[in-house]
């Protein structure tokens, strides 16, 4: 068994075609049958199930397309080092980022790659967090700023940088209730309300503190993965936004009865047991800093 054969695997699993396979890795058709055959016999089973021009992964292409992603990633990054890229000044990156860290850090990590690391490849990913983690389960992410609440136990990854930013009811300037000295549930039921999906844990505290109709499933007219759309229609409208305060610092915070704490909880998460990527070194030293600036006075 051999990295290129493995190399030559892992692309076949994520093209599904053997011509177009053969084209990505520059062989002929014949000559990549040949490596994923000598493959297989060495592994004592089929990867594929070869049903005309079509393919599919048999279980046990399944079981070792994931182990094989590791070990052709791992390769990888020991090339990169090889070669100095543990300086992080040239190379890839590719960043997961939720909805509220993609509004507040996406600038932020643009700006001082162009600044500073100007030949440093960068690529942003948007998601929700189930999605940006299951792509850099998958290899396709070095890491993934996500909200960490809406994560489930698993080894299979690692979190750091974590922290919290305040959030609550936000409206724009003028609006109809910062009149209020006092604003209740049933007061911003009036209005249309607006965020993007929550997470147990806040739903949650959102119930405790003002009852069963606080559901968000049920108060929650307006929902949007994007946190800057949300943020928008309340600028724009008499929307009552649901977010962290730092995604809308022209918006005002209502004072609600009884007084919402309630804070957002986000996580620098890496795969386990993976080699990291160079340049992720420039975001472990920069994110502290970014994150404090970000932080209301």
């Amino acid at each position: 068994m051999t990295l290129t054969q493995l190399r030559h695997f892992v692309a076949l699993a994520e093209l599904g075609s053997f011509a177009q396979t053969a084209k990505a890795v520059f062989l002929t058709q014949p000559a990549l049958t040949r490596s994923i055959q000598s493959l297989e016999e060495e592994l004592g089973g089929k990867l594929f199930d070869r049903m005309g021009r079509r393919i599919g992964m048999t279980p046990l292409g399944q079981e070792v397309l994931q182990r094989a992603r590791l070990l052709v990633s791992d390769a990888d990054a020991l090339r990169r080092l090889s070669a100095g890229l543990d300086k992080g000044l040239t190379g890839k990156l590719r960043m997961g980022l939720g909805s509220g860290p993609g509004l507040l850090f996406s600038g932020l990590l643009m700006s001082h790659m162009a600044t500073h690391h100007p030949h440093l490849q960068l690529s942003l990913s948007r998601g929700n967090t189930e999605t940006l983690l299951r792509a850099l389960k998958e290899q396709q992410l070095d890491a993934a700023l996500v909200d960490i609440r809406a994560m489930r136990p698993s080894s299979d990854f690692e979190v750091s940088h974590m922290f919290e930013m305040r959030g609550g009811f936000m409206v724009r300037v003028g609006h109809p209730l910062l009149k209020k000295k006092a604003v209740s549930l049933e007061d911003i039921k009036a209005y249309p309300i607006a965020s993007t999906p929550l997470s147990d844990e806040i739903a949650r505290m959102l119930m405790s503190l003002y009852g069963p109709q606080a559901n968000p499933e049920d108060l929650v007219t307006l929902r949007s993965d994007e946190t800057s759309h949300i943020v928008e229609v309340a600028r724009q409208t008499d929307t009552v936004v649901l977010s962290i305060e730092a995604a809308g610092r022209d918006l005002r915070l209502l004072p609600m009865k009884p007084e919402m704490k309630g804070t957002a909880r986000f996580g620098l998460v890496t795969l386990a047991k993976r080699q990291p990527a160079p340049a992720l070194r420039i975001v472990h030293e920069q994110l502290p800093g970014w994150i404090e600036s970000l932080q209301p006075v």
